[in-house]
């Protein structure tokens, strides 16, 4: 297993592991699938904020990715983000995920941030054991909030401090 930066060349597989999300369940909202373009835009403009977006490499092949967003544009929310974590279907409950997920968390720690937020569309397992083996706890729930699939869904919401209680630098 190899977690490393992700690069443009990564957009068309990182789009076809979001895209198996986007159209067969509800564990995004997103409701049409993203074209390479895109995914190479998303992944530049996070990266381009100084967030990380990382994937992992099984077998020399992506299996998944993750990233951090920012949380909200005001700037007293400068050090707290938003996380992300896909992995390729086949390759979930192999430790991809908690390897990714906790590379991301580091850089973040390193970085200054203080707080991370998960958003979770339920019902969702299998997301919500991987962020509370990572030590996220639940603070929120938003009941049908969103509606896909002729249905309405419940989002909640997991926070994780990172112990950085004193801002490493100015944003």
């Amino acid at each position: 297993m190899t977690i490393r930066d992700a690069a443009a060349g990564d957009a068309r597989v990182v789009a076809d592991i979001y895209n198996h999300y986007i159209l067969n369940t509800t564990i995004t909202f997103e409701e049409q699938a993203v074209t390479d373009t895109d995914m190479a835009q998303r992944i530049a403009d996070v990266q381009g904020a100084g967030l990380p977006w990382l994937v992992v490499e099984s077998d020399g092949e992506v299996a998944g990715y993750a990233y951090a967003t920012k949380w909200r544009v005001r700037h007293a929310y400068r050090f707290s983000v938003e996380s992300t974590v896909y992995l390729a279907p086949a390759l979930s409950g192999k430790g991809l995920g908690r390897a990714l997920y906790s590379e991301l968390l580091l850089r973040l720690a390193k970085s200054g941030y203080h707080l991370v937020i998960g958003g979770i569309a339920l019902p969702n397992a299998a997301s919500i054991a991987l962020h509370e083996k990572m030590g996220f706890e639940k603070v929120a729930q938003f009941r049908e909030v969103g509606f896909k699939f002729d249905r309405w869904l419940d989002v909640g919401y997991w926070e994780k401090h990172l112990g950085t209680n004193q801002p490493k630098k100015a944003r």
